[in-house]
């Protein structure tokens, strides 16, 4: 099965469990808005690949973690454009949650998510408990503090920033979390798979700030110069399009030497590989030169 069809069907699994005749429809309207349809699902497909390179033995448990690591972060993206925060009227192509269930609903829906991602992982893992000890403690450090998504959503707050920290817990804590999730769920020892998350993630993010200033909103789905209208920490803006694009090249080209040795190592170096070429489309890429 595809990768990515092997994810929204989980997801659906997911929602569809836990919605019934006490769930209010406008709550499970605005929930099933924000996980579908998916972006690029690039952290779940990184933590189900991580599983398959190290021998993937229980499918549910990495199912489980991929799952719970995309809800997590379809939460922070519904956070993230509430008026209080970003304001954006859109978000993977079509109405924000906000702009299409109003406020309230929004605010709620982004809570169910971060609780559902952690009911996923005991309905989905419950035959592993010593794997899924080791995966609440990943995904909860993710998200929590003191170096978690919220974390780094919250140093939008204070008037001074160190863009790597700032860069590293919005953005590189949910890649470390995938890679280190994707190996404990194959019943590897996830600490040495943080840092190939982390060099992931930062990449993730600088490519995201060149977009933000040089990208297509149609094909992003989202509006551009956040960043610069918000003033916000970004690569883009500290150290130019050419220094972003030449700080992306550095931080791919030591992501290969950062995969810990496992089974299907040479195959997952092949996939970084490729998706690494996809992170800065090719237009991009020359006005970013």
């Amino acid at each position: 099965m595809d990768i990515g069809a092997r994810i929204d069907r989980a997801l659906t699994k997911t929602l569809d469990r836990n919605r019934g005749p006490a769930c209010p429809p406008g709550l499970d309207a605005a929930i099933r808005h924000a996980v579908f349809p998916g972006g690029a699902r690039v952290r779940p497909k990184i933590c189900l690949s991580v599983a398959e390179a190290c021998g993937e033995d229980r499918p549910e448990v990495s199912d489980a973690a991929a799952v719970a690591i995309e809800l997590l972060h379809c939460a922070s993206l519904v956070h993230d454009d509430l008026p209080c925060f970003d304001d954006s009227p859109l978000r993977r192509g079509k109405p924000s949650v906000h702009h299409a269930f109003g406020e309230r609903l929004a605010v709620l829906a982004g809570d169910a998510l971060i609780v559902l991602a952690f009911q996923s992982l005991p309905q989905r893992a419950a035959d592993s408990p010593e794997r899924m000890g080791q995966l609440i403690e990943i995904v909860s450090g993710s998200c929590g503090l003191p170096g978690g998504i919220v974390a780094g959503q919250a140093w939008e707050c204070e008037p001074e920033v160190e863009l790597a920290e700032y860069q590293q817990s919005k953005t590189g804590s949910l890649f470390a979390a995938a890679t280190m999730a994707g190996a404990a769920s194959a019943g590897f020892d996830p600490a040495p798979w943080r840092t190939l998350g982390e060099r992931i993630g930062e990449a993730y993010q600088v490519v995201d700030d060149i977009l933000d200033v040089v990208g297509d909103e149609e094909k992003l789905g989202k509006p551009l110069g956040q960043d610069e209208a918000r003033e916000r920490p970004s690569s883009a803006r500290k150290l130019g399009l050419k220094g972003a694009r030449r700080h992306f090249d550095e931080l791919m080209a030591g992501v290969v030497e950062q995969i810990p040795a496992c089974p299907g190592a040479e195959g997952l170096k092949a996939r970084v590989v490729a998706e690494a070429r996809r992170f800065l489309p090719g237009r991009l890429a020359v006005d970013a030169a």
